[in-house]
C-alpha cells in the first residue's frame, strides 16, 4: 500500500489541508493518509498553540469522512520536541515491507528542511511529495536541499535537458500523465505537487472565528466551525469577554437554552498554563 504522513500543528486544520491530502490521494493512489499533529515542533512557533487536545479533536471531526485518512498520535505529548526524523522511523517500523512510504509537506515548511534534525538521512528514510506553490519550480526544490545532496551551480544551470549524469550527482527530472514532476538524486527522490489553489491563512480562520458558524465554514470543515464555536477557540479577549457578558445575561433571563447538535467538547479537560 502506498502511505504518505503528513505532519504540523494543524491549528486549526482547515479546507486547504484536505485539499493538499485529497489531491496527493488521488495523484499517488495512496490507500491512506496519516495526519499527524505535532504537540511541540522543534521550531519557533509565531504564536502559542491551541491545546493538543482540541487540535486532535479537529482533526478527528474534519477527517472522519474520507476512509483515506487516519489520525495518528505518533507525535502525541511526551514532554520533549518531536523530530520529523523519529516520527517516520516510528511509523516506518509498523508498516509492512511492501508498503510504500511518502512524506507530504507544503512548500514553505520545505523550504526550511536544511535546518532539521538530520535532513540528509530525514529525505533518504522515504519519498517527498512537496505542494506547489505558483512561481515555484523543481530547481527551486533542488536550491533548498542539504548541502550534501545539493547540485552544484554547475549543474544546476545545465537542468533545462531532461536527464544529466555528473561526476557527483545524477540528476533526473521527469513528468508522469497526472502531472506531477519528480527530481530524483542519489538518496533523494521529490515529486512536486501541481495544481492545489485552496489557500487558507490563520488570519482568515481567527477573523472568522468572531462572527458566525457560517463565515467560519468557508475556511474550515461545517464540523470544525461547530467546534470551534463551542470551545471558543481563536477568539480575542475582547470579543471573548463581550461574548460572556451576553451569556450572562441569557442565564439571567431564564430563557431555555436551545441545542445546537452533539459536538465533541474537550472544554472540561482545558489544560491550566502557567
Amino acid at each position: 500500500m502506498k502511505i504518505a504522513l503528513f505532519g504540523g500543528t494543524f491549528d486549526p486544520v482547515h479546507q486547504g489541508h484536505l485539499a493538499v491530502a485529497r489531491a496527493a490521494a488521488d495523484k499517488f493512489d495512496l490507500g491512506r493518509v496519516y495526519f499527524v499533529p505535532a504537540d511541540s515542533p522543534p521550531h519557533k512557533q509565531k504564536r502559542p498553540l491551541t491545546d493538543f487536545q482540541h487540535r486532535f479533536a479537529m482533526l478527528a471531526l474534519a477527517t472522519a469522512a474520507d476512509p483515506r485518512f487516519v489520525l495518528s498520535l505518533l507525535d502525541a505529548p511526551a514532554g520533549h520536541p518531536n523530530y520529523s526524523i523519529q516520527t517516520v522511523r516510528k511509523l516506518k517500523s509498523t508498516l509492512k515491507k511492501t508498503d510504500k512510504l511518502y512524506f507530504l509537506i507544503g512548500m514553505d515548511a520545505f523550504k526550511d528542511i536544511g535546518t532539521w534534525r538530520q535532513p540528509v538521512e530525514l529525505l533518504a528514510e522515504c519519498d517527498f511529495i512537496v505542494v506547489s506553490r505558483p512561481g515555484f519550480s523543481l530547481d527551486d526544490v533542488l536550491r533548498v536541499l542539504p548541502e550534501p545532496v545539493r547540485p552544484s551551480q554547475t549543474e544546476l544551470r545545465q537542468l533545462n535537458l531532461v536527464k544529466h549524469s555528473f561526476q557527483k550527482h545524477s540528476i533526473q527530472k521527469s513528468d508522469n500523465h497526472k502531472g506531477v514532476r519528480t527530481l530524483a538524486l542519489p538518496g533523494v527522490k521529490i515529486h512536486l505537487l501541481p495544481d492545489v489553489h485552496e489557500r487558507v491563512s490563520s488570519t482568515q480562520i481567527r477573523a472568522a472565528a468572531q462572527r458566525s458558524v457560517k463565515q467560519l465554514s468557508r475556511y474550515v470543515p461545517r464540523l470544525v466551525a461547530e467546534y470551534i464555536k463551542k470551545e471558543r477557540l481563536y477568539v480575542s479577549s475582547g470579543a471573548l469577554i463581550e461574548k460572556t457578558e451576553k451569556l450572562e445575561k441569557l442565564e439571567k433571563s431564564e430563557k431555555p437554552a436551545v441545542s445546537q447538535g452533539k459536538v465533541l467538547s474537550f472544554h472540561g479537560a482545558r489544560r491550566q498554563e502557567s
